[in-house]
């Protein structure tokens, strides 16, 4: 049975968006990607929601979840087409099959997406926007932090993992030593600004 023939033009389709997909993302064009921690953590209860959850958008990124989805679109539907012809002496209408289709993949991916979270690389699923770190603490690393002049200082998320980025002094008259600890109280574009833990008192955070 042909891949290329009219009743399988869905799945047909399905795979060429895959594989154009996979190709963009090894060329590092695609921007289509969501974290699903980050996003479980935000406030987005209701039924939508639910829905994702279930559909399994939470437990895996989302380029995987629906490179899956497709996959198993057109897995399912050119098998639906093969047991049709088989039993039935011809293939489906090719959106009959599609409908189909989707009824089958789209369980499927759900179930998919639990072991594959398991799986894959923790540091690939858990991108953070720069703004969450604000409130953080972190520790100068390199260089010394003066006014205009920021030091490398490294900072935990919220899932544990650690950030390099370029802190200054929030007292434009203070300085920040190699080595001290800073609780990040603000973002100016890249840079972030800092006050030495010792001037507060705080309860720890992570």
């Amino acid at each position: 049975m042909s891949l290329l023939a009219e009743h399988n033009i869905p799945f047909a389709a399905a795979l060429l968006l895959m594989a154009l997909l996979a190709l963009l993302q090894a060329l590092g064009l695609s921007g289509i990607e969501l974290d699903p921690e980050a996003s479980a953590d935000a406030d987005t209860s209701g039924p939508l929601d639910g829905l994702l959850s279930v559909a399994g958008v939470r437990h895996v990124p989302f380029m995987i979840w629906l490179a899956s989805l497709l996959l198993l679109f057109a897995g399912s539907g050119i098998g639906i087409q093969s047991i049709a012809i088989d039993l039935l002496g011809g293939p489906l209408n090719r959106w009959i099959a599609a409908a189909a289709a989707c009824v089958v993949s789209l369980p499927a991916t759900a179930m998919l997406s639990r072991p594959l979270s398991r799986i894959l690389p923790r540091d690939e699923t858990t991108a953070v926007e720069l703004e969450s770190l604000v409130g953080r603490r972190a520790t100068i690393t390199l260089g010394r932090a003066s006014a205009g002049s920021p030091a490398r200082a490294i900072v935990k998320d919220r899932f544990g993992h650690p950030h390099h980025v370029m802190v200054e002094p929030h007292d434009a008259a203070g300085e920040i030593r190699d080595g001290e600890m800073v609780l990040l109280v603000r973002r100016e574009r890249e840079t972030f600004y800092g006050v030495p833990l010792q001037d507060w008192q705080l309860t720890p955070m992570d």
